[in-house]
């Protein structure tokens, strides 16, 4: 198991087969998926299935989201860090997109909060990133927080399928200045 970074409360970790439970709880949760654009899932199959295709970005891109784990529980909190965009979004193509979902129960904690300066750190140290960027549907305000907070600055408003999204970055730079 690859330990990729921890904070004060949380190890961010590979996620790995035996998180299925966790992540079944994540998304199956309509509330979790309200601002997504897409449905919560059915069956923990689909969360094995999700767990296969993150692995494999793992071993494709050398980088995939991170689980979150609580230190004091042990506990799968949600998954956060970057992913290697290969899809067109928003003029942009092969680009890293900061991301995170958590179980509802630990929202209004900080631990998303937390967990972006290691993802930013570890986009711009190890995988030598000049710019990374973020995307939250334009009524997620609290997500818009965490990452305006965290030093990505808005750049415009963009339709996703038919969904209005923000758009937000970060350079160099500017991580330099703050972390």
């Amino acid at each position: 198991m690859k330990i990729f970074a921890e904070t004060e409360r949380l190890i961010l970790r590979e996620i790995l087969p035996a998180d299925e439970d966790g992540l079944f709880q994540l998304d199956s949760d309509p509330e979790v998926h309200k601002y997504l654009g897409n449905n919560p899932i059915k069956n923990i199959e689909q969360s094995r299935d999700a767990i296969k295709r993150i692995r494999q970005q793992y071993i494709d891109n050398g980088i995939g989201r991170w689980a979150i784990i609580e230190k004091s529980t042990n506990s799968f909190v949600g998954w956060t860090g970057l992913k290697l965009m290969k899809e067109l979004t928003n003029n942009h193509i092969e680009h890293y997109d900061l991301g995170y979902r958590l179980i509802k129960k630990y929202w209004g904690k900080g631990f998303a909060t937390e967990t972006v300066r290691p993802s930013l750190d570890y986009g711009f140290d190890n995988l030598k990133q000049d710019n990374i960027y973020a995307m939250t549907h334009i009524d997620n305000l609290a997500s818009r927080n965490i990452l305006e907070k965290s030093g990505l600055k808005f750049i415009e408003t963009f339709d996703l399928n038919g969904i209005k999204k923000n758009w937000f970055k970060i350079t160099k730079e500017e991580w330099a200045k703050i972390r």
